[in-house]
């Protein structure tokens, strides 16, 4: 088993070094939940990573970011970013699979998102804990409690339903709408201050006309408030692709699908990733070359 984690190992490496040699830049991959047991971890490895480096002569200020999540605490997510743009300026995101609900919130305080035609996000429906300490999607909660409370304004509430709006928590209930608008408030943030920052003119409204700070204040809330918008998206896991993002959310996704050589490296490693990830079974897994 030694001799094949050792074949495991180096071919990460392979893969790792292929990428980082494509981008200009540290690569890192992070697969599993999101969560702040994560942190003190994370912290450790960025660090770790930079001390590999200490002049940055080998790469710039940029790290790359290979993503595969179904989601986790927003609040930790925010941490993440604190930690990353402490040590980087520039941050891109690869989502190979999937980058879900908190992992989406993520991708968008990066610079660039990389993703092929098979690549999901999620809506940014926030995880809590519930009174059993487990994770649940909070929008969820408050979408029924909502409900309950227009089919009570209108008399319609039927003595079942009564029963369960009574016994819902208000300070839960009010946690449950915190994260709501935290992980709308740090994605509206994030989008203006990164991802829009080299958005200078128009290209299809107004072609050629410049951006001006408002218009991009309306488009990050616009994004913000559809990809919380459980209406249109039904379900905490739909898998959100890379035509629907450009399509409906007008966002911009840099699509390697038909570069071969890159979609080839990002597979490969990613499955690598996926599988020791599995053999191991472990909560969350951090890999770069350089460490």
């Amino acid at each position: 088993m030694k001799i094949l984690d050792q074949h495991i190992s180096e071919a990460l490496n392979d893969y790792g070094r292929k990428l980082q040699s494509h981008f200009g830049s540290d690569v890192v991959a992070y697969m599993g939940g999101i969560h702040p047991i994560v942190l003190p971890h994370f912290i450790e490895f960025i660090e770790a990573l930079n001390r590999q480096d200490k002049n940055k002569q080998k790469y710039p200020d940029r790290l790359v970011i290979v993503l595969t999540t179904n989601g986790g605490v927003v609040e930790a997510v925010e941490k993440m970013v604190e930690i990353t743009r402490y040590h980087y300026k520039e941050i891109f995101f690869i989502v190979p699979d999937a980058a879900m609900s908190a992992g989406t919130i993520w991708c968008m305080s990066g610079d660039k998102i990389f993703m092929d035609y098979a690549s999901s996000l999620g809506p940014i429906d926030p995880q809590v804990s519930n009174q059993e300490k487990k994770l649940v999607p909070a929008l969820g909660y408050l979408d029924k409690a909502n409900e309950f409370i227009d089919k009570s304004r209108r008399h319609e509430l039927a003595p079942a339903e009564y029963i369960m709006l009574k016994a819902l928590d208000l300070a839960t209930l009010r946690r449950y709408e915190q994260a709501r608008d935290l992980s709308v408030s740090l994605l509206k943030q994030w989008l203006v201050r990164y991802k829009f920052k080299d958005w200078i003119k128009h290209r299809t409204t107004k072609p050629g006309s410049f951006v001006t700070d408002a218009e991009k204040d309306a488009r990050a809330e616009y994004i913000a408030k559809e990809l919380s918008n459980n209406k249109y998206w039904h379900s905490h896991g739909r898998m959100i692709g890379i035509q629907t993002l450009r399509d409906v959310l007008r966002l911009e996704i840099d699509d390697y699908s038909k570069d071969a050589e890159l979609r080839y490296n990002v597979r490969m490693y990613n499955g690598l990733l996926a599988e020791y990830f599995e053999k191991e079974n472990v909560p969350f897994m951090f890999h770069s070359e350089r460490i």
